[in-house]
């Protein structure tokens, strides 16, 4: 079977990530299909951001193997990988517009990079992209004339101005209020019919994750604990993913010999 014939469009055997000598991601295993929808959930801490940031080949997991578009991209080149981000679009957290330049500008900053366009085409399709989320006649405006809700989705006009075969998403609906929310799950599950895109979509808002996703992943620990449909994450038994969608705080006992322990430890002779 060819990369191309796959189901899946990642896949994830075994992965562990440490950040010094602390396990972020302990033997993850995931396979995300072509057209569909990932939606990535998780309790602080429980490694949806690294997981994520491994992904996209911006950390080397300490072991373990992604393989996109049919390439393990923990083992491939810089010239590899930087073929393959071209095929990938993100829209981080924040937007992450750059705030000298302007919205279209910001948009249009990766087909100056990545291709040999003239200007005029460049321009048409920054804005035909602007048509699609909603900001058209917005070009102009600088990222700081824009609402939370605008520069969302400003971000994801430059995430899928170069016509991406997988996009992802960083926390979408951070930081809105419940109507913008709403329409940017809306015009994620438009944008997914309209461009035949794979979308992982790493939130840790329920309503939106239930509304978008075609599957979810829940991680806690740094362990994948369940994959499944909405369906089958809700009717879960999982009690930490009960726990989660619940909004039940986590009960944890306290050893008092250990606290005190670790409050009197002499930190340097841990570093020697």
């Amino acid at each position: 079977m060819t990369a191309a014939d796959s189901e899946y469009i990642i896949e994830v055997d075994n992965l562990v990530a440490h950040y010094g000598e602390r396990v972020i991601l302990n033997g993850i295993n995931l396979g995300i299909r072509r057209g569909e929808i990932m939606v990535v959930m998780g309790g602080s801490g429980s490694g949806k951001t690294t997981l994520m940031r491994n992904l996209l080949g911006l950390n080397r997991p300490s072991s373990g193997s992604i393989h996109i578009f049919g390439q393990d991209i923990t083992r491939i080149g810089k010239r590899e990988l930087y073929a393959i981000r071209r095929k990938i679009g993100v829209a981080f957290q924040g937007g992450a517009l750059l705030g000298s330049m302007s919205v279209a500008d910001n948009i249009e900053l990766p087909l100056r990079q990545h291709t040999k366009l003239d200007e005029s085409t460049i321009r048409i399709m920054s804005r035909m992209k602007l048509e699609v989320v909603n900001l058209a006649g917005f070009e102009d405006l600088m990222p700081s004339e824009l609402s939370g809700g605008m520069l969302k989705r400003a971000a994801l006009a430059r995430a899928i101005v170069m016509d991406p075969s997988l996009l992802f998403f960083d926390e979408p609906s951070a930081g809105l209020d419940p109507v913008v929310s709403a329409e940017l799950d809306e015009l994620i599950l438009r944008l997914k019919d309209a461009m035949n895109v794979t979308i992982v979509v790493v939130t840790h808002e329920l309503e939106s994750a239930f509304k978008i996703a075609d599957r979810i992943t829940v991680l806690g620990q740094g362990q994948v604990l369940m994959t499944g449909t909405v369906e089958e994450i809700q009717n879960s038994d999982n009690e930490v993913i009960q726990d989660m969608l619940n909004r039940r705080p986590r009960d944890e006992s306290i050893n008092a010999e250990e606290y005190l322990a670790r409050l009197t430890a002499d930190r340097r002779q841990s570093r020697m």
